[in-house]
């Protein structure tokens, strides 16, 4: 049995095959760039050269390619954009608009001239992931299911605030159901409208020859803290019903969980990764810990948003180890006094969002569910290594 996992960030697309003909150590996997890093980069290609760019395609991750179309624009270059590409960068088109980028329907955009260069915009691109693949051999026509993360903020309505709408969202999902289940979604049947880049991922997913495969939708700050409690330490702690903190400290965001027996979610924060140092982060992990965060701490030095669901406190000794950390930014924490433990899941920190992926796969499908905890419970099985495998 064959999963797909595509953790999809800021800066990596970090990408697992998980095959159960062999141990997780041995899984194929790929780190590559960014779906919104090869945008940004073919942008700064079409300023150089001076050409006319029309973005078309679905909603997807902005940042980096959204400051290379604005780049563009400052440029004095023209720059259209159909109507959900342009949601790429900012629900309110009236907004894109006033950055320079022209918004053209999609006839309009179909009657461009050839010299436009054309860039069509999605996060999941499976046939670029499927030659990739190819190209060394493995095919990936006899997949079981396919499970892709993202960072959706949702779409706000024009009078919230996007920050408050995110952690309005975390809180609903937290109060659901389990961390494995509550952040993930069968695509075809549950993504919540307000969630428009998982949809488009749904999307891209059917256009690209996915349609009959099963596929999980995920957000990917829960993924990666998901992903780290499979490190050895972490999975100890929980194991013997020790409570724990978890944090994924990525190149946008930092999210950290505080986690009690079963995975349940004790409290948890979200914040801007950029308007963090080592003092501010490390604060913020003790008082999440401690159960004396407040929302407005947060919100109201332009994070998202912080909960507390269980006020007993939680000390973070150096000695437990029980302060557990992930994500491309963890360097953030280096020398800390906190001492954290910086997770390596099946030997992998870049993978553990594919990791928590698969942990999401098993929750939503109840028919794959057994030989998933399998192997991520490390349990001992018959040895198969890649030369055996076909």
């Amino acid at each position: 049995m064959k999963i797909l996992a595509v953790d999809v960030g800021t800066g990596t697309q970090d990408i697992l095959l998980f095959d159960t003909r062999l141990d997780l150590e041995n899984a194929y996997k790929l780190v590559l760039p960014s779906p919104t890093m090869i945008v940004r980069r073919r942008l700064q290609q079409a300023t150089r050269e001076g050409l006319a760019v029309l973005l078309t395609g679905v909603t997807m991750g902005g940042g980096p390619c959204a400051w290379a179309a604005e780049d563009h624009a400052r440029a004095g270059l023209p720059i259209f954009a159909t109507p959900d590409a342009a949601r790429s960068f900012n629900d309110d088109l009236e907004a894109v608009k006033e950055s320079g980028i022209q918004i053209v329907s999609e006839d309009e955009a179909r009657a461009m001239p050839d010299e436009v260069m054309r860039l069509e915009l999605r996060d999941f691109d499976f046939q670029a992931i499927r030659r990739a693949f190819e190209a060394f051999g493995v095919e990936l026509d006899d997949l079981a299911a396919a499970a892709v993360a993202v960072f959706d903020h949702g779409a706000a309505p024009p009078d919230v605030s996007d920050r408050q709408f995110r952690f309005d969202y975390l809180d609903e999902r937290i109060r659901a159901g389990s961390l494995r289940s509550a952040f993930a979604f069968r695509a075809e049947s549950e993504i919540p409208p307000i969630m428009t880049r998982l949809q488009a991922v749904g999307a891209s997913a059917r256009a690209s020859g996915l349609d009959g495969v099963p596929l999980i939708v995920m957000d990917t700050a829960p993924a990666a803290v998901l992903g780290a409690a499979f490190d050895p330490q972490a999975a100890a702690l929980l194991r013997d019903g020790r409570r724990l903190v978890i944090a994924n400290v990525g190149n946008f965001h930092t999210l950290a969980f505080r986690l009690g027996p079963g995975e349940a979610v004790e409290g948890v924060f979200e914040h801007h990764t950029g308007l963090l140092d080592l003092p501010r982060l490390e604060g913020l992990l003790l008082a999440l810990a401690g159960g004396t965060l407040r929302h407005e701490d947060v919100f109201g030095s332009h994070g998202h948003g912080a909960l507390i669901y269980t006020p007993e406190p939680l000390s973070l000794d150096p000695a437990a180890g029980n302060l557990i950390v992930t994500g491309p930014r963890r360097q953030m924490l280096h020398g800390s006094a906190l001492k954290p433990h910086f997770a390596a899941p099946f030997g992998d920190m870049m993978i553990a969002g594919c990791f928590g992926l698969l942990a999401a796969t098993a929750a939503k499908l109840p028919d794959l569910r057994e030989p998933i905890e399998k192997a991520l419970s490390g349990a001992p099985r018959e040895p198969v290594t890649p030369w055996d495998v076909g």
